[in-house]
């Protein structure tokens, strides 16, 4: 049985709502091989530190929160994405925007995310900073979320989301039009407990209104 809403389990909050932190995290894409295979893209995932307090073991799209300094979540979207895994984008211009995700008010942590999808520069060298992230690797979206089904890869809810949505991609260009002709508007997931276990539930999902 596929597993993509693990339950926050501790993280929910019994008390006041966390007011969430703004972040960034950048989708860098490249194109599949093409050695006969369907076309596709393939996606930048690194894996964080298993010692981390929040998504320790998690494979996730480079980011982070944004920091004064930053300017913005662009900002901080290339920044972030140099740190944990050293490529370099020239320029906030090379970031379009995909997505909001806001972390459930019924969750301690919060965030409310922008996600950015960016074209992989042609002498990328992806390496992870041994720090925040110790892994880094190029997948298919298709194979990301078949690892995640296996137990072979821990994905959270927001990333197993992204990868359904590019796995239909049929390449960085489509990917890239696809990003320019959305509308981003922020997604708010709820929890709900159902039968004492947690589950996310998107807006327009049964329960969401109740």
């Amino acid at each position: 049985m596929r597993i993509d809403r693990p339950p926050p389990g501790e993280e929910l909050n019994r008390g006041v709502e966390t007011e969430p932190r703004v972040a960034a995290s950048v989708i860098v894409l490249r194109d599949a091989a093409s050695d006969g295979e369907e076309p596709g893209v393939e996606v930048l995932l690194v894996k964080r530190n298993p010692e981390a307090s929040f998504m320790g073991a998690a494979w996730v799209f480079p980011g982070g929160s944004v920091h004064e300094e930053d300017g913005g979540p662009e900002g901080a979207a290339l920044r972030e994405l140099d740190e944990e895994a050293s490529v370099a984008l020239e320029s906030t211009g090379d970031l379009v925007p995909f997505s909001r995700w806001i972390t459930p008010a019924e969750v301690k942590v919060r965030f409310d995310t922008w996600f950015f999808v960016a074209v992989a520069p042609a002498d990328a060298e992806p390496r992870c900073d041994g720090h925040e992230c110790v892994d880094v690797r190029w997948m298919s979206p298709a194979a990301a979320l078949g690892a995640g089904e296996r137990g072979e890869m821990l994905l959270v809810f927001p990333t197993i989301k992204h990868l359904e949505q590019l796995a239909e991609l049929r390449s960085v260009e489509h990917a890239l039009a696809t990003a320019h002709d959305r509308e981003v508007t922020p997604i708010l997931p709820r929890v709900l407990t159902r039968d004492g276990a947690a589950h996310v539930v998107l807006p327009g999902e049964p329960g969401y209104e109740d």
